[in-house]
């Protein structure tokens, strides 16, 4: 485990880590008192589950007006059934997964049947997102006040002074990043300001994942060794996957050896077809109605599914009373009977294609791996680990549990992400780049048959779109806070119109290496964000072209890649000195590589 050092901070201060899943949620939190080393703790009391339980359903029930009805534990009572059909009231889950990025919407986990539930009317994912998050917020509040001795006063002393790590599964990139930012904001976890901003940090399930088992000691024998170790987070809605390689450990020193992968193949997808099955079973049964259909679904997943081990022996899905019978298909005293190998064909595919991700990140990865450690809600199923444990062992991986709270391990590390983080280098899991226009060579077959695309810039140039120019391609290892740039220029007939600068970062997911044209695979490419430049006090120099004067503004764009949010910037040379823009979302046109 490694060590915390005592905090070096003059004020007190509170970091809070949500970790919203797609089924359940949790949070970690740390108070920093000036030279005293931090505790990494976790909420574990809520409103309507006081059984001292890490985690609470990520649900919530809406008013027809779009207000919070109830969320949480509390939403889950039966109580809020009636509730619900008295007030006609909107029922809220999985809405996390709205979020996935447009590149893993078409992800095997996911099909025309089985599609995140509708949102309210009127509601964004960012508006849901928000309000759950307040409704952590407010937990948190309660938790501390109540369980800390002067919890009032403690409260109040780090109430303006309040960190938010956000997980997020893999896969996330840095639009989601922004929303997830957005609905803190709009939660008032942390005010619309500049510093606001920076008050929110972000940390991938995987590597939050990775600082629970360190600190828990799961990890010890890797670290002493000196070898590497994959982390396999299955959750509700993704399972994620991360390999490390410890380099040191004292003081401890990691390194991320493959890229980061992330499926859709976490237990909601076990639920779904579970789900898929009873329906087409029951279709000409009277119990195959909505309402009985959700109470076997419900105790499937609360009951029959984490218990199933063994695929030879029936399962019994509970959902009504006694007198509930229908021999033809096999309901019998309220239960549903459900043959093994039935429940096998619900979770096989998750695990087969978690399997897949496996073998494909054992491949990528730059070091052999042969541990590796099950983390998750997901991983409480004893099924999932045995036969996971079989299927990997023959490639080489012997896989590993930890026996205590799976289910608190990304809320407790994202805290310890913040307190200490231990990854020295990341893996880049897909390619960033920048979209430009090359100058037109007649002697380049890629040129010549896209001759018909040809247009002339300000200095004569004739010039061919949809260029592509990679700056850190799929796979490259980066340093914490290392830096990585390219140099581009533009053009322009009059010196005003390079007094702002601006350049899109696009990413490309497919497989290519080092992609050149955006025409080739244009589903792959996709805008991050625009960075922009004010290059109005640099002096615009005369150029001759063959179409006469002209200017043109050299500059750079800059990607810090080692820290799990990206950053770009533009920057340029002002009277000697290198000046550099901030980021922001404006969108413009070509800019051409050197």
């Amino acid at each position: 485990m490694p060590s915390l050092s005592p905090y070096g901070g003059y004020t007190r201060k509170l970091v809070l880590a949500f970790d919203v899943g797609t089924t359940y949620s949790g949070i970690g939190y740390a108070i920093l008192d000036p030279g005293e080393v931090p505790k990494v703790q976790g909420v574990t009391r809520f409103p309507g589950q006081e059984n001292g339980d890490f985690k609470i359903p990520t649900v919530l029930w809406y008013t027809q007006e779009g207000n919070v009805r109830a969320a949480g534990a509390e939403a889950c009572s039966s109580s809020m059934d009636l509730a619900a059909e008295d007030e006609d009231l909107i029922f809220v889950q999985w809405f996390k997964l709205h979020l996935r990025p447009e590149g893993m919407k078409h992800d095997a986990g996911f099909n025309s049947g089985t599609q995140p539930p509708i949102l309210p009317k009127g509601k964004s994912v960012v508006d849901v997102f928000a309000d759950f998050l307040k409704y952590l917020f407010d937990c948190t509040h309660q938790y501390i006040t109540e369980t800390h001795p002067n919890g009032s006063s403690l409260w109040s002393s780090v109430a303006d002074q309040i960190e938010v790590v956000l997980s997020h599964p893999n896969g996330w990139e840095g639009a989601q990043q922004s929303q997830m930012r957005r609905a803190a904001i709009k939660a008032g976890i942390v005010p619309n300001t500049p510093v606001g901003h920076q008050r929110v940090h972000f940390v991938t399930e995987g590597e939050a994942s990775l600082h629970y088992c360190l600190d828990s000691g799961l990890a010890t024998e890797a670290v002493k060794s000196g070898s590497s170790v994959m982390i396999i987070d299955a959750g509700g809605g993704t399972v994620d996957l991360s390999s490390y390689h410890f380099l040191a450990s004292s003081p401890l020193s990691v390194e991320e050896i493959a890229p980061p992968d992330c499926i859709f193949q976490g237990s909601t997808r076990v639920n779904v077809r579970a789900g898929d099955f009873l329906k087409a079973k029951l279709k000409n049964s009277k119990y195959g109605n909505d309402e009985d259909l959700k109470g076997m679904l419900d105790h499937f997943d609360k009951s029959a599914k984490p218990t199933f081990k063994d695929s030879a022996e029936r399962s019994f899905i509970k959902f009504g009373s006694m007198r509930d019978k229908d021999p033809a298909v096999g309901i019998r005293n309220g239960q549903v009977v459900v043959e093994g190998h039935e429940v096998f064909g619900f979770f096989e595919p998750s695990i087969l294609a978690i399997v897949d991700a496996v073998c494909k990140q054992k491949a990528a990865s730059s070091r052999p791996i042969s541990q590796a450690l099950l983390v998750g809600g997901f991983a409480a199923s004893p099924w999932l680990f045995a036969r996971l444990k079989d299927l990997l062992q023959p490639i080489g991986l012997e896989l590993s549990r930890p026996d205590n709270h799976t289910n608190k391990a990304v809320a407790e590390g994202a805290v310890s992400y913040y307190l200490g983080d231990v990854v020295s280098a990341r893996v880049a899991r897909i390619t960033y780049g920048v979209e430009v226009v090359r100058i037109y060579d007649a002697s380049d077959s890629e040129h010549y048959s896209r001759r018909h695309k040809l247009y002339s810039r300000p200095s004569g140039n004739m010039v061919l779109p949809d260029g592509y120019s990679p700056i850190l391609n799929k796979g490259t290892r980066v340093r914490d806070k290392e830096e990585l740039s390219h140099s581009f220029y533009k053009e322009a007939s009059q010196p005003s119109a390079l007094n702002k600068i601006f350049a899109d970062i696009t990413c490309y997911r497919g497989l290519a290496k080092d992609p050149q044209w955006t025409d080739e695979e244009p589903d792959y490419f996709s805008t991050l964000c625009t960075i922009q430049a004010d290059t109005s006090r640099v002096t615009k120099h005369k150029q001759f072209g063959s179409d006469g004067v002209y200017y043109k503004q050299d500059f750079k764009v800059v990607l810090s890649c080692g820290q799990t949010e990206l950053k770009a910037q533009i920057s340029w040379m002002e009277n000697g000195v290198e000046q550099r823009g901030p980021a922001k979302i404006v969108y413009d046109g070509d800019a051409t590589a050197c």
